[in-house]
């Protein structure tokens, strides 16, 4: 990679940081700067991840006994109806999913590190449309209003998916708010991932073709065509729940004519390409991780990129999976079936690709390599039980268990959240100016992986057992179980609070480097490597021509030290 005007030349002096070039909270508002409105999506996203991981340590904390148990007690120290535990459960996990999967795991990737990386590893000055993309924040911020309200107003009840009829007949709870949220954030989505689309085509650098950009932009490339694509059959689905909810119109509802099985069509018709929304960014965070902590040319670039394009395209195709025991047609089942073990085929070609990356590379032990070896065994955990569940006579039996939640979770968050932490290792320095104590990161990483795979390993046994999903009490055979998930939640939450920690306190001022960070900070050959450090508000001090690929990596000599090509 070259640039016109050099940035490392002697006496050259660093323009303002975008961080210190305007001040005051107008001027986040109302920012069109992609670093910037990175950042907010950032910090409002790990907001709402901790909203949701408290949840999930609140009914992990009711599962230690069977029967009504921890949520009844502190009930009864607040001085209300201990009785409605169970309600009290339901709405825990409610709001644990639905603020994960829609305000978290979706945006997170794409809305921060999407947002600020992009154009910067295009060699572009910002997206295709600044405007559109401060909306994009706008619009999910109202979105994220309306699910805030809906924690005050009652409460959710119906499981993160809606499912009717109980979500348009018989909850008592906030669904309509909650709905129209979801809604509101449809419309964020679908701009960000035109405004992706838009800036990939029109805006790389000259000399960037589509075989010299990053993976990332490739994953990316391929989350926005299912955004822009699947996100509106979303947004019909809801609009349609909430007028039967308000307007008693017989869509979903067979006492008037409707079918509930038709919601569970159109919402997994989208709910399922969501799943490659929330993957196929970690995905691209991964290869560059890998690659660039192997210090090794990555392998079959062409086979990484095409296969994020297969798996976006596949997907609109596997969403009868999820109602294997609706009723569907035996074709249907066998059909959908055979297209679920296809999707598995461009994922493994990922996997075994960063595998052969690995093998003779020079691997760097440091965090977002940690990160991203523990990507290497959690996802594949979870992706060779999608296999399971594929399969037509095994799902009958592990359907709406343990099973399903095991595997959702090693995929999402062995998944997308375990690369979004190493990404956000990987690019600190460079989005911040400013570095971690790496020995806490890498103490850290470790709780992570070990209370990750003590809460959801041995849920693949409970599963198998036939312990259901989403139920608050449970047989005491199972308790064993429970007692070590719930356990491995508070390791969990150990881990990502001892994160934020470090995170934070790097941004201290009394924690400032006292000479500026290199902007090269782990040798990497893409272009935002090549950009000062915090980057300028407009990115690059001149035009910057790409002759090489982004990962001709420079040659590493035997005293430690780089030999730049």
């Amino acid at each position: 990679m070259a640039d016109d005007k050099s940035t490392h030349d002697a006496g050259h002096e660093r323009e303002p940081s975008y961080l210190v070039a305007q001040k005051g909270l107008k001027s986040w508002l109302f920012t069109v700067d992609h670093k910037r409105l990175g950042l907010m999506y950032l910090a409002t996203t790990l907001l709402f991840f901790f909203v949701g991981g408290m949840a999930a340590i609140f009914f992990r904390t009711e599962l230690l006994t069977p029967g009504p148990g921890e949520i009844s007690g502190v009930l009864t120290a607040l001085g209300m109806d201990p009785t409605t535990s169970a309600t009290t459960y339901n709405k825990l996990f409610t709001v644990h999913g639905a603020v994960m999967v829609f305000l978290v795991i979706i945006p997170s990737v794409p809305g921060a590190l999407g947002n600020f990386l992009l154009p910067l590893m295009l060699g572009a000055k910002d997206v295709a449309f600044p405007r559109l993309n401060l909306l994009s924040f706008w619009v999910y911020s109202l979105g994220a209003l309306f699910f805030i309200y809906t924690l005050f107003a009652g409460g959710l009840d119906t499981g993160w998916t809606f499912y009717t009829p109980y979500s348009s007949n018989f909850s008592g709870t906030a669904v309509i708010s909650a709905t129209f949220g979801a809604f509101i954030l449809g419309f964020s989505s679908i701009l960000t991932g035109l405004n992706f689309m838009v800036t990939i085509h029109k805006m790389r650098a000259p000399g960037m073709t589509w075989n010299r950009m990053p993976l990332f932009c490739w994953s990316i490339y391929a989350t926005a065509v299912i955004q822009v694509l699947a996100t509106p059959v979303l947004a019909i689905t809801l609009l349609l729940l909430i007028m039967e909810r308000t307007l008693n119109i017989g869509i979903f509802d067979p006492a008037m004519g409707g079918d509930p099985v038709l919601f569970q069509h159109f919402f997994w018709f989208y709910s399922h390409p969501a799943v490659y929304i929330m993957i196929l960014p970690g995905f691209g965070i991964i290869s560059e991780l890998i690659a660039v902590h192997s210090r090794k040319h990555i392998f079959g670039y062409k086979a990484i990129a095409l296969s994020s394009v297969a798996i976006a395209i596949i997907s609109f195709v596997v969403w009868g999976h999820h109602m294997f025991v609706s009723g569907q047609s035996e074709l249907a089942g066998i059909v959908f079936s055979f297209l679920t073990f296809a999707v598995a085929v461009p994922t493994a070609i990922k996997v075994f690709s960063w595998v052969a990356t690995l093998y003779k590379g020079s691997i760097q032990f440091n965090t977002p390599m940690l990160y991203g070896l523990m990507f290497l065994f959690t996802f594949t955990i979870g992706g060779l039980t999608g296999v399971f569940l594929g399969t037509l006579s095994v799902d009958v039996h592990l359907h709406d268990t343990y099973f399903v939640v095991a595997h959702f979770h090693y995929v999402m968050m062995g998944g997308t959240i375990i690369a979004f932490v190493g990404g956000l290792h990987h690019w600190w320095a460079k989005m911040t100016g400013r570095n971690y104590d790496e020995k806490q990161a890498r103490w850290a990483s470790l709780f992570i992986f070990v209370g990750f795979n003590m809460t959801f390993f041995n849920q693949f046994v409970l599963g198998q057992q036939g312990m259901p999903r989403r139920y608050y009490t449970y047989v005491p055979q199972f308790q064993q179980q429970h007692v070590l998930s719930t356990v491995g939640a508070y390791i969990l939450l150990a881990g990502f609070l001892w994160i934020a920690f470090y995170l934070l306190a790097s941004l201290r001022k009394s924690a400032a480097p006292k000479e500026p960070l290199p902007d090269n900070t782990w040798g990497g050959a893409s272009l935002e490597w090549s950009t000062q450090t915090p980057p300028i508000e407009h990115n690059f001090h001149g035009q910057p021509r790409v002759d090489s690929d982004p990962y001709n990596f420079p040659q590493i000599d035997r005293t430690g030290g780089m030999d730049h090509h």
